[in-house]
């Protein structure tokens, strides 16, 4: 039984129907839709170049129990049940792919016009704001917040970008990458005030701590998520101080035959020395391969193990940024390009080799730049430093 409809949910029902697991597997949905990707959302879907993004999957073809609009209260592993809205559900393996839930505006509940961006639902709401072109204030200059406010400029709106950090994306990347990226707001036409608090959100403005009063015929709250895992309270699945399930290195969890993946679980990487937490695409992508490997393992089987180069793009602003690896302040920065151009990336080093890359407007410095990561290589710190060299280039 898997809990949680979403990308790493779908993916691992699918992947033990391709690994040859023949048992039922039932999978779990709170939302009514059929399972949808997310990213789209804050594009295509919310801009009206898309009616949706259900996953082009035939569930009945693979004998795959779908049950949507179904809500989780609980987790017994000791009697192997799930409790929903419709009475418990047995398992012989449980898998939490619960994901993430987004932070809601301080104070803000109940007020008319306050927005997430996080479902289909999320989605259809805001479409009518981006049809009537209204005045927008966003909250949070982090990757949601910055995608959104390039979906209203493009639509029309007026736009305001409200962050509590003196930048943008000051909680994932230093001041010196995120310099010029707060440059692409005043160039897109939106305003963005830094060092700005939100004191309380009222109908039609935003006020903030310092008195200032900004006029929204809606807000958008892009100010980070958590993993959706109070439902597992009391279940003895271990939980970190983040709220993410401790899952172990092939994403099991500290309760037999209760596995965890995607965006609600925490895993230890050997590559980067770290546990890590990754609220991207692309590791929900990964981690149903490990899951379902590991469930259809046989006793003496070497365990699977999931140890990715994490990877996230984001669309903002005209631009295409990726980001490939995981990096700390201990690690060495390099750039690669002039950050004034329209395309340059970043490096970063530790022990003379590649640990991760971020990159504007060029794609081949991630593609390469993950493989190197990934394989460990020790790399030349001078032929990364220069653009006119392909990455794959500076390994030694």
């Amino acid at each position: 039984m898997i809990v949680g409809a979403g990308m790493a949910g779908v993916r691992t029902a699918v992947a033990l129907r391709e690994a040859g697991f023949t048992g039922p597997v039932t999978l779990i949905g709170a939302e009514p839709h059929q399972p949808y990707d997310r990213p789209p959302l804050s594009k295509a879907v919310l801009l009206g170049e898309a009616e949706h993004s259900a996953f082009d999957i035939d569930f009945a073809a693979l004998d795959i129990d779908l049950r949507l609009g179904l809500s989780v209260s609980g987790l017994h592993p000791e009697l192997r049940r799930v409790e929903t809205a419709d009475g418990p559900v047995p398992y012989d393996v449980a898998v939490i792919a619960t994901g993430a839930e987004p932070l809601a505006l301080p104070g803000a509940e109940g007020v008319p016009g306050v927005h997430l961006l996080r479902t289909a639902d999320d989605a259809a709401r805001l479409r009518p704001v981006l049809d009537e072109r209204r005045e927008v204030v966003v909250v949070g200059a982090g990757w949601i917040g910055a995608e959104f406010a390039t979906a209203a400029r493009a639509a029309g709106c007026e736009v305001t970008v409200v962050e509590a950090a003196a930048r943008p994306l000051a909680g994932v990347l230093p001041a010196e990458v995120t310099a010029p990226m707060a440059d692409w707001y005043a160039d897109s036409g939106v305003r963005l005030l830094t060092g700005a608090r939100v004191a309380r959100a009222e109908p039609g403005a935003v006020v903030l701590e310092d008195g200032r009063v900004l006029p929204a015929g809606a807000v958008v709250a892009g100010i980070g998520a958590r993993p959706a895992t109070g439902w597992l309270a009391g279940s003895g699945v271990a939980l970190g101080p983040d709220g993410s399930v401790t899952a172990d290195a092939s994403l099991r969890t500290t309760r037999e035959d209760v596995y965890a993946v995607g965006d609600c679980a925490s895993f230890p990487s050997g590559r980067f020395g770290a546990r890590l937490l990754v609220h991207h695409w692309d590791n929900a992508l990964q981690g149903p391969r490990t899951v379902a490997a590991g469930i259809l393992a046989a006793p003496g089987d070497a365990p699977a193990v999931h140890d990715p180069v994490p990877y996230f793009w984001s669309e903002q602003f005209g631009r295409f940024v990726q980001y490939a690896g995981h990096h700390t302040t201990a690690d060495t920065l390099v750039r690669r390009g002039d950050p004034a151009g329209a395309a340059w990336s970043v490096c970063w080093l530790r022990d003379d080799a590649l640990t991760a890359v971020l990159a504007v407007g060029r794609p081949r410095d991630v593609a390469q730049g993950r493989k190197l990561i990934a394989s460990g290589a020790a790399v030349d710190a001078g032929r990364i430093a220069d653009p006119g060299v392909p990455l794959k280039s500076a390994a030694l």
